[in-house]
């Protein structure tokens, strides 16, 4: 790695923000994994966080609103090439929001970071997988507008690791659970196994990162004495102003750290013409 302190993992965590390139930034992402599953990483929490109001980020694609995205379906291979590069959009501001959770939160318990190393590797394969895709079909990285929304959401919880836990993984990331079995089967009905699969991974391993996301939420709430639930749907109350939209993937949720008294709290504030 780049870095001159390339035994400390903030350190690390912070040249992999800063890579701007995408493949720079998954090959050091990886790289940063396998040396903390290696025990070559310490934490040096004295290292400042310094500013990084923005991650690393290639000049392409362009960033606009959600509402200025076309919609496009998936009977031609633009309309395909167009939705897997939204996915991996997602899955590349994923690789940045973990390492930022690493990065930005300091005096946490080892495995809170051997968490989000981890979810930061995996996204990293993810968004391989979606590139390999794209550029099978003609197109790359970049060349399809794309929005900025799990980044807006890093941003406004920069200060809280508690609000993080809840608003990133259990939300913004908890969608993906819920919309992706969704998207395979239209890639199926579109004759798209190949991305169907690769969509199939990335479901499978999203689990894991919302429940990490579960795991250290009640961590945080415990230590502070809050009441988990009651957090929960205050800071949804606070941030999104109790916006819940459906349908809601219960089992792979109840999977990912959800119990069913907040699934059921959730389907109750979906409109019920949205919820399935």
């Amino acid at each position: 790695m780049s870095d001159p302190s390339p035994t400390d993992l903030f350190a690390a965590a912070e040249t992999c923000l800063r890579a701007a390139d995408p493949l720079e930034k998954a090959g050091l992402t990886a790289e940063a994994a396998a040396c903390w599953e290696a025990g070559a990483l310490t934490l040096d929490e004295t290292r400042p966080t310094g500013a990084l109001e923005e991650p690393g980020r290639p000049a392409r694609p362009v960033l606009v609103h959600p509402r200025d995205l076309p919609r496009r379906g998936l009977g031609t291979v633009e309309g395909r090439a167009a939705l897997i590069h939204a996915v991996a959009h997602i899955e590349f501001n994923a690789i940045n929001l973990a390492w930022d959770a690493v990065w930005r939160f300091r005096g946490l318990p080892l495995d809170y970071y051997g968490d989000w190393i981890r979810v930061a590797a995996e996204e990293a394969y993810h968004f391989g997988l979606m590139c390999e895709r794209l550029q099978a079909l003609g197109y790359d990285y970049g060349d399809f507008a794309a929005h900025d929304g799990l980044w807006a959401m890093a941003r406004r919880t920069a200060d809280d690791p508690l609000a993080r836990m809840a608003l990133v993984p259990r939300v913004m990331e908890a969608r993906g659970l819920d919309v992706t079995p969704g998207m395979i089967e239209r890639f199926r009905a579109a004759g798209d196994e190949n991305t169907a699969g690769r969509l199939g991974v990335i479901l499978r391993d999203e689990v894991g990162h919302v429940a990490a996301g579960s795991r250290w939420f009640r961590h945080l709430c415990a230590e502070r004495g809050l009441p988990p639930e009651a957090t929960y749907f205050a800071l949804l109350e606070t941030f999104l102003g109790g916006e819940v939209r459906g349908p809601i993937n219960r089992a792979d949720r109840l999977r990912a750290g959800f119990d069913e008294a907040e699934l059921d709290r959730l389907a109750e504030l979906i409109q019920p013409r949205t919820q399935v």
